[in-house]
């Protein structure tokens, strides 16, 4: 496409304004010269700075390294399963994600628990990531037995509903602290990632998305099918592994630190895919990255819509404006 350095120069800004936009939005009444002035210095109010710095640019932030996270996510899954509505909600990733919490989480109390302590939010990272691998491999292995789309994305469904009645039993057995604590997660929240957490979500998330981005090559010949990737001298079963775990880690970091959020890894690559016109992950993935962390920052801007004081949980937001646009995919497909 010969307009790519417009659009891509228009979807930068629109990232800009959307972040300015997030970090300006909140139930807190904050005039922009204030938010302007805790950003750069100081607004000459202790309350709104505290706000600003320590609240409302980590969630703004955080918005952008889990939009992209998770869209990069799912762009992974539909290149490796070839099937439009492969993502980490969809395929139950989240659910085995949320497995690995819910088992961190309701070891509060145990012998265990003072040893997980001292992982901090390591240890629900390490735990989430394992969850969510362990169902991408028993998707992969099925879909190395199966090659129609349609039973793989149904039976990676079923996966996750296995996940979530393993969630559902292990809630039935905790205590009523450990369940409040696991039930607010579910919500979805990117607010609760503190400065102090941020290193390491940024630096995990940056870490994958930049091998993904080396990935790009590989990417594309599994688009060409596996037997034009392994004339061209890929070893599928290591590139199988290799962007299995990427998508692992991805999912599992973001679900780890803000709780699951649905329909973002599924629909941004359709996005792209149709505004660049092309396949090409060279121009796809960082259009991906792109709409993502913008379709992230434009919901947690909804979320703060003022009703009776509350934010709205960011999982709800990112269904509202997800599920029509599967529906806008399944119907412009017309077959899967």
């Amino acid at each position: 496409m010969k307009n790519k350095p417009t659009i891509f120069s228009i979807l930068i800004i629109l990232l800009i304004a959307a972040f300015i936009s997030d970090i300006f939005t909140g139930n807190a009444a904050i005039s922009i010269n204030e938010a302007w002035g805790a950003v750069f210095g100081s607004s000459g109010n202790d309350i709104i700075d505290e706000i600003i710095l320590n609240y409302r640019l980590p969630k703004a932030i955080t918005a952008v390294i889990a939009g992209a996270a998770l869209s990069v996510s799912g762009l992974l899954m539909q290149t490796l399963f070839r099937n439009p509505l492969a993502g980490p909600d969809v395929l139950g990733v989240s659910a085995g994600a949320g497995l690995g919490v819910a088992l961190l989480t309701m070891l509060s109390g145990t012998a265990l628990y003072p040893f997980i302590q001292t992982m901090g939010s390591l240890g629900q990272v390490v735990a989430a990531i394992t969850g969510a691998a362990l169902i991408l491999l028993l998707i992969l292995a099925v879909s190395s037995r199966i090659k129609d789309s349609i039973t793989i994305l149904v039976l990676g469904m079923i996966f996750g509903y296995v996940a979530s009645s393993l969630v559902t039993i292990l809630q039935s057995f905790a205590d009523p602290d450990s369940l409040k604590v696991f039930i607010t997660w579910t919500f979805g929240s990117l607010g609760d990632v503190t400065l102090n957490k941020m290193p390491v979500l940024v630096i995990i998330v940056l870490s994958a998305i930049l091998l993904t981005i080396l990935l790009q090559k590989t990417l594309n010949s599994l688009l060409l099918g596996e037997n034009y990737a392994l004339s061209a001298g890929l070893n599928i079963k290591r590139a199988r592994i290799i962007i299995i775990t990427i998508a692992a880690v991805l999912t599992g970091t973001v679900t780890a630190f803000t709780g699951p959020i649905a329909f973002v890894g599924v629909v941004i690559p359709h996005f792209a895919r149709a505004f660049f016109g092309t396949v090409n992950h060279k121009s796809i993935l960082p259009a991906t990255i792109l709409m993502g962390s913008i379709l992230m920052l434009i919901c947690d801007i909804v979320s703060q819509t003022t009703l009776s004081n509350r934010t709205l949980p960011i999982n709800a937001v990112t269904a509202l404006f997800g599920a029509p646009m599967i529906v806008w995919i399944v119907l412009k497909k017309k077959k899967l």
